[in-house]
C-alpha cells in the first residue's frame, strides 16, 4: 500500500462499530506490550513446563502478542520501547482521524455516544476498553494475570489500568479520581468494582490493587449485541408514548408539566439538571395518560419501572434505581416509576425512598414518580428539583364523557343514561374502563342478547369494582326487598322518592346548573332515618340501593364508638376514607351509641361525645354519596342536628290499619294458608312492628311444615308467643280468645 492509499485509508469513517474496537483494542495490545517490555525478557523451555496453566512465564506472552498485534502496526516481531512508541503515536493519529471523519459523517459508534451521554474522557475510555478486552478475547485474561504476577487475578486492577494508560507517576496519581464513588464510572455503573471484602468480613484492599469489571450491559451496548438479561428485565416495561385527547383538565396538567420540562431543559442536554415530578391521583386518574404524553412530546419512549416488585427483587433498592435511571439515558427513554405509593407503605423501605429518588435522579435527567397518595421528600439537602402535581378529579360531565368516549364501539341497548353512570359512580377513567371490560365479558354469557352492553349490566360492573377497602369494615348487604314490600305512610314513600331523585339527578343540579362549584359540602346525600326498632328503617335503605342500582353497606356505629378520647373519630376516619372509592349506600346503625352519649357538658368526657356526634355529621356531608344514619331516639337530636342534614325522615311505630297491610305483605306466594287464618284478628290484638310480624310469620311457616300441613292460626298464635318472650312482654288471657 502507497503512502498516498495509507493516508486516504486513515482518514476514512469506520464503516461500523466493531471496526472502531478493533483499531481500540490494537491500541490496547500496544499499551500491553510497552508494559510487557518492563518486564524481563523470554525464559527458555525448563522446569517450570510442569507448572503450564498455573504459571505464564514470559515467553508464553510474548507468543500471544506476536499473534495479537498484526505486523503493519509494528514491523520488528520484538520492538524495542521506541518502535512500540512511535507505532503507538501512528495508531492514535488514525484513530483520531478517523473518529473526526465518522464524526463528520454521522456514523454510530458506541464508544463516542456512551462518552457523550456520560462525560466521560479519553482516560474513562480506555479503561473502559481494558475492561472490555476479555469480553472479547479470553487470552487477556492470561496477559492481565502475568502483568498482575498473579495466575489467579484474570481481571484487571486499577493499578494495571492507570499503568497502561499514563505515561508518568504523576498522571497516574491523578487518574486515580476517575474511580471515584462519584466519578462516571462508578457513579453509572459503567465498571463494578471488586473492593475485597467478603460477607462479614469487609477487608478493604487500596484502590490500586482493586480489580474492576465492565456492566454487562455496558458491554453489551459497545459490542451491539444482545446478552442474557439484565436485573431490570423483571421490573421494567417500555412503552410508546401516546397523545389522548381525554379532557381539558388532563390536557391542562400535560401542558404545565409539558411547560416545566421545557424550561429546565431549554438546550435538551440529559445533564443539565435533574428534575423529579410526583404525579398524585386515584387509581385511572390518567398519571399514566400524562406520563405517555409527555413522552410523545419529546419523541421518546416511556421505561415503566415497577416500583413495588423493587422491593423483593433481589438488589439493593437504590441500586435498582440507579440501574434504571442510566437505562433512561442509554435507550434513551424518560424514567417513570409506577405503583410509587407501595414504596411509602412498606416498613422496609419508607425511610429509603428520598435515597432511592435521588439515585435515579443523579442518572436520568427526568424522573417521574407515579402514586395515589401526595408525597414531598424532607431533605432540603436533595439533589434534585421537585414539582408535584395532583391530577384533577373529573366532574359528572366528563365522566359521562368517559363513559360514552369508552363503549363508541360497544352495541348498547337504547337508553343507557351515562349521566346517570357518571353521577352515581365516581369513578376514574381507568375505572371506567374496567367496569366495561366487566361488562363486556358479562354480556358474553347473556344468551339471545349476548354482547349487548346494558344499564344494568354496566350498573352490576361498577358494583363489582367498588366497595373492596370497605368490606374489612362494613358489612355488605344484598337488597332483596322493593318499594311492594314496605308498608309506609304516603308522607314517608314521597320523602324516600326525593331522596332517589336527589341521587339520580345530582349531576344535573350539582353539574349542569353549577350548584357544585358553590358548595365546598353537602354534595351528596344524608338523610336521618329515625323510629323504633322493626319500623321499616333497614328495608327502606335496601329498597333505596336496589332502585338506584348501588351498593348496601351497614356500619354498626356501637362497634366504631370507642370510651378512648379521640378514638372514635379515628375509626370513624377510616371508614369514610375506605367509602371514597366504594361508591355505595352508606347506613350507619345503632346511631343511639352515639346519640344516647348526648347531653349537656359536665365534663370533658361530655365534651367529646358531642365532638363525635358533629364529626360523624362533618364526614357525611363530605361524603358525596348518600349517606344514612338510623336511630331509635329521635327525641335526642336537637335542631342543630338536623339542620345539617338534608333529610329526616320518621319511621312510626305501625297502626292496625298498617299492621293489617303488613300481615298480608310478608307472605311469599308459595306459602299455604289455611281458610281460617285472621290477619285482621291479628293486626287488631297484637300491636307488634313489621320487624316483629316478619320473625312471626317466619317461625309460624317452620312450625307448619314441621307438621307437614298448612300454617294455621294455633302456629301464628304460639310464634307471637315466642315473639312477645323475646320482647320481655306476655300475652293477656283476652289476646288468645278468638
Amino acid at each position: 500500500m502507497t503512502a498516498t492509499a495509507e493516508s486516504a485509508e486513515a482518514q476514512r469513517p469506520y464503516s461500523s462499530n466493531l471496526e472502531h474496537l478493533e483499531d481500540e483494542l490494537r491500541r490496547l495490545n500496544l499499551l500491553i506490550r510497552l508494559r510487557l517490555s518492563e518486564h524481563t525478557g523470554e525464559e527458555t523451555r525448563g522446569p517450570l513446563d510442569q507448572f503450564k496453566g498455573l504459571i505464564l512465564t514470559d515467553s508464553e506472552i510474548a507468543r500471544l502478542l506476536r499473534e495479537m498485534i498484526e505486523p503493519r502496526a509494528i514491523e520488528s516481531a520484538e520492538p524495542e520501547r521506541s518502535s512500540l512508541l512511535a507505532g503507538l503515536g501512528v495508531t492514535d493519529s488514525q484513530i483520531e482521524a478517523r473518529l473526526e471523519a465518522s464524526r463528520q459523517a454521522g456514523t454510530y459508534l458506541a464508544l463516542p455516544r456512551l462518552s457523550e451521554l456520560f462525560n466521560l474522557g479519553r482516560l474513562e475510555q480506555q479503561c473502559l476498553l481494558i475492561g472490555l478486552a476479555p469480553e472479547i478475547d479470553r487470552r487477556y485474561e492470561k496477559l492481565y494475570a502475568y502483568l498482575h504476577d498473579d495466575v489467579t487475578q484474570k481481571k484487571p486492577s486499577i493499578d494495571l489500568a492507570l499503568s497502561l494508560t499514563t505515561s508518568s507517576p504523576q498522571e497516574k496519581l491523578t487518574g486515580r479520581s476517575i474511580f471515584g464513588p462519584r466519578a462516571p464510572l462508578a457513579k453509572y455503573r459503567l465498571i463494578h468494582v471488586n473492593d475485597g471484602s467478603t460477607e462479614g468480613a469487609p477487608l478493604l484492599a487500596p484502590l490500586l490493587s482493586r480489580s474492576f469489571k465492565i456492566d454487562d450491559r455496558i458491554a453489551e451496548l459497545l459490542l451491539g449485541t444482545a446478552g442474557a438479561g439484565s436485573p431490570l428485565d423483571s421490573i421494567t416495561s417500555l412503552v410508546s408514548g401516546e397523545r389522548l385527547a381525554i379532557s381539558e383538565a388532563y390536557d391542562q396538567v400535560l401542558a404545565n408539566i409539558i411547560n416545566v420540562v421545557r424550561s429546565r431543559f431549554r438546550d435538551e442536554r440529559a445533564f443539565e439538571g435533574r428534575l423529579v415530578l410526583h404525579l398524585n391521583g386515584p387509581y385511572g386518574s390518567g398519571k399514566r395518560c400524562v406520563a405517555e404524553g409527555l413522552a410523545y412530546e419529546f419523541g421518546l419512549p416511556l421505561l415503566i419501572v415497577d416500583a413495588e416488585k423493587m422491593i423483593d427483587g433481589g438488589l439493593p433498592l437504590d441500586e435498582y434505581a440507579r440501574l434504571a435511571g442510566r437505562e433512561a439515558v442509554l435507550l434513551p427513554a424518560i424514567l417513570c416509576f409506577e405503583n410509587f405509593d407501595a414504596l411509602l407503605a412498606d416498613e422496609r423501605t419508607r425511610s429509603k425512598v428520598e435515597r432511592i429518588v435521588d439515585a435515579a435522579a443523579q442518572c436520568s435527567a427526568i424522573t417521574l414518580l407515579l402514586g395515589r397518595l401526595p408525597w414531598r421528600p424532607l431533605d432540603s439537602s436533595r439533589r434534585f428539583e421537585f414539582v408535584e402535581t395532583a391530577m384533577p378529579e373529573a366532574d359528572d360531565a366528563a365522566r359521562a364523557r368517559f363513559w360514552r368516549d369508552l363503549t363508541s364501539r360497544d352495541e348498547l341497548e337504547n337508553g343507557i343514561d351515562f349521566e346517570a353512570l357518571a353521577s352515581r359512580f365516581r369513578f376514574t377513567r381507568g375505572q371506567i374502563r374496567d367496569a366495561i371490560a366487566t361488562a363486556r365479558s358479562a354480556a358474553q354469557f347473556e344468551g339471545d342478547r349476548g354482547g349487548i352492553l346494558t344499564m344494568s349490566s354496566l350498573a352490576a360492573a361498577c358494583r363489582a369494582h367498588s366497595g373492596q377497602k370497605l368490606n374489612d369494615l362494613a358489612r355488605k348487604v344484598e337488597p332483596s326487598y322493593g318499594w311492594n314490600d314496605i308498608v309506609l305512610s304516603d308522607e314517608v314513600m314521597a320523602q324516600l322518592l326525593e331522596i332517589c331523585q336527589r341521587v339520580v339527578l345530582r349531576h344535573r343540579v350539582m353539574g349542569d346548573w353549577g350548584f357544585g362549584k358553590k358548595l365546598s359540602m353537602g354534595k351528596g346525600v344524608n338523610a336521618l332515618f329515625a323510629g323504633p326498632s322493626g319500623t321499616g328503617k333497614t328495608m327502606a335503605s335496601e329498597i333505596l340501593a336496589r332502585e338506584l342500582e348501588l351498593d348496601l353497606y351497614k356500619i354498626d356505629l356501637s362497634g366504631v364508638v370507642s370510651k378512648y378520647i379521640g378514638e372514635t373519630e379515628k375509626n370513624l376516619d377510616r371508614v369514610f376514607k375506605a367509602a371514597e372509592d366504594a361508591n355505595a349506600i352508606l347506613f350507619f346503625d345503632e346511631a343511639d351509641a352515639l346519640f344516647g352519649k348526648r347531653s349537656e357538658v359536665r365534663d370533658s368526657h361530655d365534651r367529646y361525645a358531642n365532638i363525635e356526634i358533629s364529626y360523624l355529621l362533618q364526614k357525611m356531608e363530605e361524603y358525596e354519596g348518600l349517606a344514612i344514619l338510623a336511630t331509635n331516639l329521635k327525641a335526642n337530636l336537637d335542631e342543630s342536628f338536623t339542620r345539617r342534614l338534608a333529610f329526616t325522615v320518621h319511621f312510626p311505630f305501625p297502626d292496625e290499619a298498617s299492621r293489617l297491610r303488613i300481615w298480608q305483605r310478608v307472605w311469599p306466594e308459595a306459602v299455604p294458608l289455611h281458610e281460617t287464618v285472621d290477619l285482621g284478628l291479628l293486626a287488631n290484638r297484637f300491636k307488634l312492628s313489621g320487624g316483629n310480624i316478619k320473625n312471626i310469620a317466619l317461625a309460624a311457616a317452620f312450625l307448619a311444615a314441621g307438621d307437614g300441613g298448612l300454617v294455621t292460626m294455633p302456629h301464628l298464635i304460639h310464634a307471637t308467643r315466642r315473639e312477645y318472650q323475646k320482647l320481655g312482654k306476655q300475652l293477656g288471657a283476652e289476646q288468645l280468645v278468638g
